[in-house]
């Protein structure tokens, strides 16, 4: 089993890469691999909606084919989990990561749910508010392809203005290593019952608009 971690801060060291590190940490004591990327100080476009990733016969963002999409895209699929941490911008998760999982989980999802019965885990860091705006947007990621999401003690959010900070707050960290301890629980759970337990069918996708 593996999980795959994405930063989208552009600190390599702050306190959301911070948060992710006591997460994953609880993760690997569970005898689980782990990896964590940082794309935050990365240029990523946004989706223009050209619908080429439908096309593709690679599985690809067809846009922009040569940025952290692209790259980080296979390692996402072959990933058992997929954890995300943002921090806090205005209220929402920052614009790279926006740009970056709007392209990547669109991806997924015109190339037949490539996402699909994984798991997923999502932590938010912030100095004051909007903290669980920005952890739902994260989370509808995980809802849309059909993910299971694995939950901490509270809505996960560390706080913290300068990086270090979220050591003062002994809650967040906390709901940081128990929310690692349970992703690392369903993980095993899910080894253990794959063999056991067949996966549910695929109903063919309906897609229904508001407006005709």
């Amino acid at each position: 089993m593996n999980v795959f971690a994405i930063n989208g801060s552009p600190k390599g060291n702050g306190n959301t890469a911070q948060a992710l590190h006591l997460l994953l940490g609880e993760v690997s004591r569970a005898g689980i691999e782990t990896e964590l990327v940082t794309i935050g100080g990365k240029m990523i476009h946004g989706c223009i909606g050209c619908g080429k990733c439908r096309e593709s016969q690679d599985r690809r963002c067809g846009a922009f084919p040569n940025d952290a999409v692209n790259e980080l895209l296979p390692k996402m699929i072959a990933a058992d989990a997929i954890v995300l941490g943002s921090p806090v911008y205005f209220a929402g998760i920052n614009g790279t990561m926006k740009s970056f999982l709007d392209r990547v989980f669109y991806v997924a999802f015109a190339n037949g749910g490539l996402f699909r019965l994984k798991y997923g885990a999502a932590i938010v860091a912030l100095r004051r508010g909007g903290g669980t705006a920005a952890f739902d947007e994260l989370n509808k990621y995980f809802q849309i392809s059909e993910m299971t999401a694995a939950s901490g003690c509270y809505w996960s959010a560390v706080h913290g203005a300068l990086p270090g900070e979220l050591n003062q707050d002994a809650e967040g960290m906390r709901i940081a290593k128990v929310q690692g301890r349970n992703l690392a629980y369903l993980l095993k759970l899910a080894e253990y019952g794959q063999s056991a337990v067949a996966p549910p069918e695929i109903i063919e996708r309906v897609m229904t608009n508001f407006v005709r």
